[in-house]
C-alpha cells in the first residue's frame, strides 16, 4: 500500500485534503441544486419546439424513470437533449450560450454544455457516430448551480442565435 501511494501519488497534500474537508460539507446543497436546476431545464426543455427529445432520469418520459425513481432520491445534473437542427445550427446554439461554458469535461458547480459531434467524438466518420446516437444535434448539458432564470435565459440566448425556436 505505501508502495502505491508513493508511485502513484495517491497521498493528497494538507491542501487537497483540506479542500476536500471543505467542499463536503456543502455537497448535499450542492447537489440537491444541482439536480433541480437540471429537471427543471429537460422540463421546459421537453416542451420547446426546437427540442427532439430530451433525457433526464427523473422525467416521466425517460426509459428507465420507474428504476431511477426507486433507486435514487435525485436525478443528477446532467440533461442530455437532440435539437431539431443540423451540424451549422446546432454549433451556433453551442457558441450562442455565455453562461453554459464549453467544455469536454462535466460535472463542476459551474454550467457546462458539450456537442459530441463537434468535440469529444468529431473524430468518429459521422456514419459510425449516427450508429450509436451522436447526431448533429446532440447536446449534453451539466447543469451548474446558477439561478435557474440565468440559465433559462442562456439556453433562449443560444436557440436565437441559431435560428430556432426560443424556450422561453
Amino acid at each position: 500500500m505505501i508502495f502505491a501511494q508513493k508511485a502513484v501519488g495517491l497521498n493528497p497534500s494538507p491542501f487537497d485534503a483540506w479542500l476536500v474537508s471543505r467542499g463536503v460539507k456543502t455537497l448535499a446543497l450542492r447537489m440537491r441544486q444541482h439536480h433541480e436546476n437540471a429537471l427543471e431545464l429537460a422540463t421546459r426543455l421537453e416542451d420547446c419546439r426546437a427540442v427532439r427529445w430530451v433525457r433526464h432520469p427523473f422525467l416521466p418520459s425517460h426509459p428507465h424513470y420507474a428504476v431511477a425513481r426507486r433507486q435514487m432520491t435525485g436525478g443528477s445534473g446532467i440533461v442530455t437533449l437532440e435539437l431539431d437542427a443540423d451540424l451549422e445550427a446546432t454549433k451556433d446554439f453551442v457558441s450562442g450560450l455565455e453562461l453554459f461554458a464549453l467544455a469536454e469535461s462535466l460535472g463542476g458547480i459551474e454550467s457546462l454544455v458539450d456537442h459530441p459531434a463537434s468535440m469529444t467524438h468529431a473524430s468518429i466518420p459521422r456514419p459510425e457516430r449516427e450508429k450509436v446516437g451522436i447526431l448533429d444535434g446532440l447536446v449534453r448539458l451539466s447543469v451548474g448551480i446558477e439561478h435557474i432564470d440565468d440559465l433559462v435565459a442562456d439556453l433562449d440566448r443560444g436557440l436565437r442565435k441559431a435560428g430556432l425556436p426560443p424556450l422561453v
